[in-house]
């Protein structure tokens, strides 16, 4: 009896290979893991960079203000330059500071108007004259007489406004300055107020961008100073090398007020006042090659005063300040003290120097011509990171 043979089996048929996996890309991560990608980019150069790369990334920065916040406490906004009034009454000179190791920072400066070619021109024959007055969160304030302008640049974005000096019977031959109050979006409205100065007293007025009008306050036998002010959390303080008293000027009610200086030192040059990193009201001075910092804060009787701080001996900072170098402070911002050095051996030879109060680090930003008065040019978050309101045509991006 024949056997019967079971058939061979048939192998089964080859499996499917799946497709390999895509990669994943920067462009699959959620916004929370892109803000912290973005947290360790260098500087707010780089960030601006990585935002406007795609409009996901964009809408990833501008919708998260906490992001913002500690990005700034993280990286505080970058010096580009300086402005240098060497050439009164031209326009001023910009000295750019230099990050050989930062890319989109030397972008920054490059594509910035340092120039100001926007600003129209007299067409008279007299000389443009435009004197710059303020310098502060990203804009410039100047002046020109001639043709009784006042202008609000933003050299990075270009952004001019253009309005009238204050009325004539404030500012005929009197002293005047100019402190503006920009608003936290730094492309909202904004107030301009000037302050007009006689050996009497001084008197105040304010400028609305909304309203575009001056709108003048009493005059005041508190306020004369012959030397800029320093607008400081919403004050102007105008501090002297004698033991005056500090003027101070509440830009809320526009009243003037006196406040006691702290302590003299011997051998101290005139009080710098400013803000700590924290956002605190501070004072300093340079005693030869030392920063003396004063702070107004509560003592232990929970009174606000002036307490001395901390002291600084720059002596040992490399051979920028040697002894026949003074030192001449210019600004004290969230923390940072700016200061040039001056040696009358050497007028062509002079530094613009940053040192941080909270690091004590000392750096040299940048070579600069001996200027009595110079604007450290702060670079300020562009407004299409500030915003919070979500363009809609980035919602289906």
């Amino acid at each position: 009896m024949a056997s019967r043979q079971t058939p061979p089996r048939r192998p089964p048929p080859p499996k499917k290979k799946s497709p390999p996996a895509a990669p994943t890309t920067i462009s699959d991560l959620g916004h929370d893991l892109l803000r912290e990608v973005f947290l360790c980019l260098p500087s707010l150069p780089s960030l601006v960079r990585a935002a406007l790369t795609c409009p996901a990334f964009l809408r990833a920065v501008r919708s998260s203000p906490a992001f913002l916040r500690r990005f700034r406490e993280l990286h505080p906004p970058p010096l580009l330059g300086v402005f240098l009034d060497i050439h009164d009454p031209d326009i001023p000179v910009f000295a750019p500071t230099r990050r050989h190791s930062d890319r989109d920072h030397a972008a920054a400066i490059r594509g910035a108007d340092v120039f100001f070619t926007l600003l129209p021109e007299d067409d008279s024959d007299l000389d443009p004259e435009w004197s710059m007055e303020y310098c502060r969160d990203g804009f410039v304030v100047l002046v020109n007489w001639n043709i009784k302008k006042i202008a609000v640049y933003n050299p990075l974005t270009r952004a001019l406004d253009l309005f009238p000096v204050p009325p004539a019977e404030i500012c005929c031959d009197m002293y005047v300055e100019f402190h503006m109050l920009a608003s936290e979006e730094n492309n909202g409205p904004f107030h301009i107020v000037s302050v007009s100065h006689e050996k009497w007293g001084a008197q105040a007025a304010v400028f609305s961008s909304d309203s575009r009008e001056w709108k003048v306050f009493p005059f005041s036998e508190d306020g004369y100073s012959s030397l800029n002010g320093t607008l400081v959390n919403g004050s102007v303080y105008w501090t002297f090398t004698s033991r005056a008293n500090i003027r101070v000027l509440n830009t809320a009610t526009l009243q003037f007020s006196q406040m006691e200086p702290p302590l003299h030192i011997e051998g101290q040059d005139e009080f710098k006042p400013g803000d700590t990193k924290d956002g605190r009201l501070c004072l300093v001075c340079t005693v030869k090659h030392t920063l003396v910092v004063w702070v107004w804060r509560p003592d232990d009787d929970s009174v606000d005063r002036w307490m001395l701080d901390k002291t600084f001996l720059l002596q040992d900072a490399q051979y920028y300040l040697a002894d026949d170098v003074s030192l001449n402070v210019v600004a004290v911002i969230g923390g940072f003290v700016y200061f040039s050095t001056f040696c009358k051996r050497r007028l062509h030879s002079c530094h613009f120097m940053c040192f941080c109060l909270e690091t004590e680090e000392l750096n040299k930003l940048c070579t600069v011509t001996h200027s009595k008065i110079s604007y450290p040019y702060i670079m300020a978050f562009p407004p299409s990171l500030v915003c919070n309101k979500v363009n809609p045509q980035l919602e289906g991006a």
